[in-house]
């Protein structure tokens, strides 16, 4: 590989990755999760901490400075457009990962998108494929193992290129690879690809300085926060939004299941037998009618226990008589021995 050519790869990785790891998703802002239970994806901690430190300390020497001046005086209409035109150049691989996901007619439309924006759009400048109801997905190779079924099960903190894991990290080759600046490189030469990336930094920074802005402001622990932020995000990214089933089931249980039990037991009709039971009997018909077949609960405990007593009430009965036999025997014996006296 030449050396304009190495170094339009590395400005290129430097450009589509760099600051997007050090931000937040404004949608997982508010959540978080036990340390306990967040430790257990992080081993390596005590390497990943000292890293997230230093990308940390560039971002605010240099990134943020040049971001906050890119906001102030590029119009925001400029700035809608810049991030058009980078989105679009890196579009082939969300293209690419939807049909390795099996999403047949979402690639089919994405790579409709991609050809509309770079035709009509003025190569990507403005994005025209929305307004012609042809949506923006936002689909990786990490994602794309995570549908396969690779777990995240060790979090990373890459130098200057932020958040990843062992399954994201090995889409990165496939995210470089697949851009459309990247390929450029090896046409029209550095001089060209070289000041696009410079920009395309620029511009990924600024899009994301209000996230780290609140994420700074709000979190105790940044570290901790952009971890937790960066794992909800990609999970819920490779299930679409859609969680299984099966993280639900302590939740259902504990939320919704008991309350629907309680509100059940309050309104349906008693077990035969209880006190309440008696006392609709004495009502009314239009009274009784209320509850209905489908309102019955499950009585079987309180008969069981029912059938129990029952069965004791006549033991019960059979003592008492016995017992009051015995009396009036000791009742008829005591006169005789005083007569015998």
């Amino acid at each position: 590989m030449k050396p304009s050519y190495l170094a339009a790869y590395l400005l290129l990785l430097f450009a589509a990755l760099s600051t997007g790891c050090a931000t937040v998703p404004q949608e997982d802002q508010g959540v978080t999760a036990s340390n306990e239970a967040a430790s257990s994806n992080d081993p390596y901690e005590n390497v990943n901490r000292p890293i997230y430190d230093f990308t940390e300390t560039i971002d605010r020497n240099i990134f943020a400075p040049v971001a906050d001046t890119y906001i102030e005086h590029v119009p925001d209409p400029v700035r809608n457009s810049v991030g058009n035109f980078y989105d679009n150049l890196g579009y082939p691989n969300v293209i690419l990962n939807s049909f390795l996901q099996g999403k047949m007619v979402q690639g089919v439309e994405d790579t409709l998108r991609f050809v509309f924006n770079t035709t009509i759009g003025l190569a990507g400048i403005f994005d025209v494929a929305t307004h012609m109801g042809l949506e923006k997905h936002d689909e990786d190779f990490g994602q794309t193992l995570g549908v396969w079924g690779v777990d995240n099960t060790s979090y990373m903190y890459l130098p200057i290129l932020g958040p990843s894991s062992n399954r994201d990290v090995l889409g990165l080759p496939v995210t470089i690879a697949s851009n459309v600046l990247f390929i450029a490189g090896f046409v029209i030469g550095a001089p060209i690809t070289i000041p696009l990336g410079i920009l395309g930094a620029i511009d990924t920074r600024a899009r994301h300085s209000e996230n780290i802005r609140l994420r700074d402001q709000a979190a105790l622990d940044p570290y901790l926060f952009t971890r937790e932020a960066y794992l909800q995000q990609r999970q819920n990214l490779v299930f679409d939004g859609k969680q299984p089933i099966e993280n639900y089931d302590d939740f259902l249980q504990d939320e919704l299941l008991i309350p629907l039990y309680s509100k059940t037991s309050q309104d349906t009709e008693p077990c035969p037998g209880t006190p309440e039971q008696h006392n609709i009997q004495e009502e009314s018909d239009n009274e009784k009618a209320r509850f209905g077949s489908q309102n019955k609960k499950d009585c079987s405990l309180f008969a069981y226990e029912s059938n129990k007593l029952d069965q004791n009430v006549p033991d019960k009965i059979d003592n008492a008589h016995q017992d009051s036999e015995g009396e009036q025997q000791s009742e008829s014996i005591q006169p005789s021995t005083l007569d015998n006296n």
